[in-house]
């Protein structure tokens, strides 16, 4: 038996140590020429999209190891601010974020460009989204939308069976990894379901915006921390 303590303080390195590899990939995803105009800056393109989908993946592999040890911990999630904590569904953010993402997304790009788009000139950004891909997203939406209903509908019975934790804490608290994890799997899912939809150039678009909003969120609500009174 590890010390739970070790293993938290451990994770919430690991947190932090995400958070700034995620930067540096950011970085290098703001750097990759768009739109992509040979063979070269595609698979640039695929090869960073592929690796911020690993670093999401390598993410959830090790917060389910840290669940399996202190389920409570992670859902109290020391390493987060009280922003970041007041937003979370399950022990973080929302699958359906992505839409709301891909849609502000869109439309902020599609405003900014209209004169452009009336005279048929498209680059392939967000602002290009085809009618077919916006039906797949509706699709999808509503899909995850009913994944999320099921897991919260999950978590909910949890909660309201609160009466037999004493005396089965071992299997309470196992239920309630299953339900992080099906959490996890369904926001890393979301996340593939609609990097498959998109093109590599409208990935990258996305990809950044996603990480600018963590980051944002992350800023704001360590600021708000700090000048909150004490006591």
């Amino acid at each position: 038996m590890y010390k739970q303590k070790g293993k938290m303080s451990s994770f919430q390195k690991f947190h932090e140590v995400w958070h700034d590899q995620l930067r540096e990939l950011v970085q290098q995803l703001n750097k990759a020429p768009r739109p992509a105009i040979n063979q070269e800056q595609h698979e640039l393109h695929t090869k960073l999209i592929q690796k911020v989908t690993s670093h999401y993946s390598e993410y959830n592999r090790v917060k389910s190891i840290a669940a399996k040890n202190d389920i409570l911990c992670v859902f109290n999630a020391p390493w987060s601010n009280s922003l970041e904590r007041s937003l979370y569904w399950v022990a973080s953010w929302r699958p359906t974020t992505a839409f709301h993402i891909i849609y502000t997304e869109s439309g902020i790009l599609f405003e900014s460009r209209i004169f452009d788009i009336l005279n048929g000139c498209r680059n392939g950004d967000l602002a290009d989204l085809s009618p077919n891909q916006l039906t797949r997203f509706s699709e999808l939406q509503c899909e995850a939308i009913q994944q999320e209903n099921a897991i919260t509908e999950e978590l909910s019975d949890w909660q309201d069976s609160a009466n037999d934790i004493i005396g089965d804490t071992d299997n309470k608290m196992e239920r309630l990894v299953g339900i992080l994890e099906r959490a996890d799997q369904l926001r890393l899912r979301t996340i593939k379901n609609l990097l498959h939809l998109l093109t590599a150039q409208q990935a990258v678009e996305f990809l950044i915006a996603a990480a600018h909003l963590l980051f944002g969120i992350h800023s704001w609500g360590i600021n708000h921390d700090r000048q909150r009174p004490k006591g």
